[in-house]
């Protein structure tokens, strides 16, 4: 738990590059006045598919608390100052943006997982990374002072620690902050003022108000003026505490906290936040402790049964699209909790994506920024764009009405998006659904599993238990930081369905071994999770592998039904791979993970059904793909024609095409474009080329995606 106090008001400081990076070193602790405007704000809701992380704004500062896959969709990263617990993506993406520093606060394994995300992010030399220790009790700035706690569970001898793992989002098992804002002075009041004589307007003012809101009585021709004659009270700064409690085993542990205890009596918060599932909210030990708060303190509650919507552009663009073809682009669906709701006694509020508790200037709720999920509006708005209904009349008179055609292969593509999750498009995961019973998962970014839930919805446990085999290109972030969470959510569902456990084949550069033993000493046990087949073993003319690497992988191709997995080296980063996957009815699909254009891919395909290749980059970009080691569009589509491929699929698109990526001269009806949601099977496939390229030149309904705001 956190508990944080506030400053009080002053000069607000000038904007550096960075408006984080603004600390003046001329400012001196004592000398600190708070900040005018303090909010908290939610970013993530707590619910399954986007975990609990809160946002603290002030003029001065920015900070999160707690931070889940998908965060980025969100914030914009350069302006967080001070992070409480984080995961590897938003380390990597602060990175990147170019923040110089960033202060950690987490559970005592944190450096320890610092250390393993540099397995693949390499030194991390542009970002200046440092640890707060646990068991350090204070942290203070110019927004607030924040005690950190550390609560022991009833059955264990030291901190536990739990990864969330969106993306190994790392948090204490039982622990709490308490911030405080600093206190703000009391406002100089003119009209008073001038009542009393004083020179206001003049230069001489200044000194006089100074010294009259540091709480100073001042003489002035003689008079002695008071500061309660002349100002407001001065407010002596909120707290507001922050608790992350996520089994009954801290329950009671939390509710005997000797450091708790004053914050619902003497010292009264106002405001909880619970990070807390219900299961611990039921308790009568947690009960009692939320009812020792006066009346006063609002309670707000981050956990499964909040039902909000977080990435409403993604909802809207698939409802959208969805009026063009329902089968390519099915409506997103929501998880619903069966969990009954907690009997509370004390004011609380449900978390909302973006909902605001505002502490200064005024104690209040917002719900001003919460987005709204208007279906009826989203299909509105695309109506009136001229000729679009006429236009999907058109898609609709050309759609496969064949009832009987093969449902698999189906293609799932649940992140088209490069490097970063953005609105629409979220980083590297496909998901190839080889049967009713099997499938497999090619490359898995940040937020894949949320992506899941937001395609199956309350299916999502069914479908994880499918998921037999994991295929992991290279290690870029974007391609496989969304692993972990998606593992301990695939045993939390096979558990739930009463299905016996069994590890997925894992089939990536040996290299990810690293990470993951580091991720396992030191944080969670991950290892029974997988079977590991080391990429390079799958590559033509490669060395007979080892007995228990070949007989997963045997396994691995009897679970599946295929006759093949290959990989063959590509040209992009050390150790990237792409992979081709054939089945006993003989259909083919290749998948080239992030490459240049590169002939052992077009080797490793001839003829097969499908090839997704990523084109990041338009065409007239060749110099950036090749420094980067990308493709353009016309490069992957070459690759595509010169394999012979029957349908290529691009997608890995830079977040510069955040919608529609430019097409070039070589699209043809063998080449379509991917969207995250987008489902395609074999008597799909053309229809996709007609929706998505053809209309192009046509009466063109993507005319509307393209001209609005990303």
């Amino acid at each position: 738990l956190w508990a944080c106090r506030m400053r009080g008001p002053g000069t607000r400081p000038p904007k550096d590059t960075l408006r984080h990076v603004r600390m003046k070193e001329n400012r001196r602790q004592g000398e600190l006045h708070g900040p005018s405007t303090v909010y908290v704000q939610v970013v993530g809701a707590g619910t399954r598919d986007n975990d609990a992380s809160l946002y603290v704004f002030s003029e001065y500062n920015r900070y999160l608390f707690n931070c889940g896959e998908g965060t980025q969709h969100k914030l914009t990263l350069n302006e967080v100052k001070c992070p409480f617990i984080y995961h590897a993506g938003m380390i990597l993406t602060l990175k990147d943006t170019g923040v110089p520093e960033c202060v950690l606060s987490g559970p005592p394994q944190l450096e320890k997982y610092i250390n393993a995300i540099r397995v693949f992010s390499g030194p991390l030399e542009e970002i200046k990374l440092a640890v707060r220790p646990y068991t350090e009790p204070q942290f203070s700035d110019d927004t607030m002072t924040v005690n950190q706690v550390a609560i022991f569970g009833e059955h264990d001898s030291a901190i536990v620690l739990i990864a969330n793992c969106s993306s190994c989002t790392i948090h204490y098992c039982g622990s709490f902050n308490t911030p405080r804002l600093h206190p703000k002075k009391g406002n100089f009041l003119v009209q008073k003022a001038k009542e009393l004589g004083l020179p206001v307007g003049t230069a001489a003012i200044g000194p006089i108000i100074s010294a009259l809101k540091d709480g100073k009585s001042v003489t002035y021709e003689g008079k002695e003026i008071h500061p309660e004659e002349v100002c407001t009270p001065a407010d002596p700064g909120p707290v507001f505490l922050v608790v992350d409690c996520p089994s009954e085993d801290f329950a009671q542990p939390l509710s005997t906290n000797e450091h708790l205890s004053r914050y619902g009596t003497e010292d009264s918060a106002a405001l909880v936040v619970h990070m807390t599932p219900e299961s611990v909210l039921e308790t009568d030990e947690y009960k009692g402790w939320m009812e020792r708060f006066p009346p006063c303190t609002e309670h707000l509650i981050l956990n499964e049964h909040a039902s909000t919507v977080h990435n409403i552009r993604s909802h809207k663009i698939q409802t959208q699209l969805n009026l063009i073809h329902p089968e390519i682009f099915p409506e997103m669906k929501h998880l619903q909790t069966k969990e009954s709701q907690a009997a509370l006694h004390v004011p609380n509020v449900r978390a909302e994506c973006l909902l605001k508790f505002q502490l200064r200037p005024k104690v209040e709720w917002q719900r001003d920024a919460i987005p709204m999920c208007d279906t009826a509006e989203f299909v509105k708005e695309a109506a009136e764009v001229p000729n679009f209904l006429q236009e999907v009349e058109d898609c609709r008179q050309f759609q496969n009405k064949d009832a009987v055609a093969e449902k698999y292969p189906e293609v799932v593509f649940l992140g088209t998006g490069s490097a970063l999750p953005m609105k629409i498009r979220n980083v590297s995961g496909t998901l190839v659904n080889i049967s009713p019973n099997q499938s497999v998962l090619l490359d898995c970014g940040e937020g894949t599993f949320g992506q899941m839930c937001r395609h199956y919805g309350d299916n999502v446990d069914e479908v994880l238990t499918k998921l037999s085999t994991v295929f992991i290109s290279h290690l870029h972030a974007d391609h496989h930081t969304g692993l972990l969470k998606l593992l301990l959510q695939r045993e939390r569902a096979l558990n739930s369905l009463g299905k016996s456990f069994t590890p997925v084949y894992l089939v990536a550069p040996v290299q990810i071994m690293t990470w993951l033993n580091q991720y396992h000493d030191h944080c969670e046990e991950i290892l029974s999770h997988i079977n590991i087949i080391p990429a390079k073993v799958l590559c033509e003319g490669a060395e007979m592998p080892k007995y228990k690497t070949k007989s997963f992988l045997h396994a691995m191709l009897k679970k599946t039904d295929l006759t093949r997995f290959q990989t063959c080296v590509v040209r992009h980063c050390k150790n990237a791979f792409a992979c081709g996957l054939t089945h006993q009815s003989g259909w083919q699909i290749v998948f080239s993970g992030d490459t240049m254009p590169c002939d052992a891919l077009a080797h490793m395909g001839p003829n097969a059904t499908l090839l997704i290749h990523e084109a990041t980059l338009e065409d007239g970009m060749e110099e950036e793909a090749k420094e980067k080691r990308h493709s353009t569009t016309s490069q992957a589509i070459g690759i595509g024609m010169k394999m012979n491929a029957e349908f290529i699929m691009l997608n890995h698109f830079s977040q510069r095409y955040a919608k529609i990526p430019l097409f070039s001269a070589d699209f043809n009806e063998k080449v379509g474009i991917a969207f995250d949601h987008m489902r395609v099977i074999k008597k799909l496939i053309y229809q996709t080329w007609y929706i998505i390229c053809s209309r192009q030149y046509a009466g063109d309904p993507w005319a509307y995606w393209k001209r609005c705001d990303a």
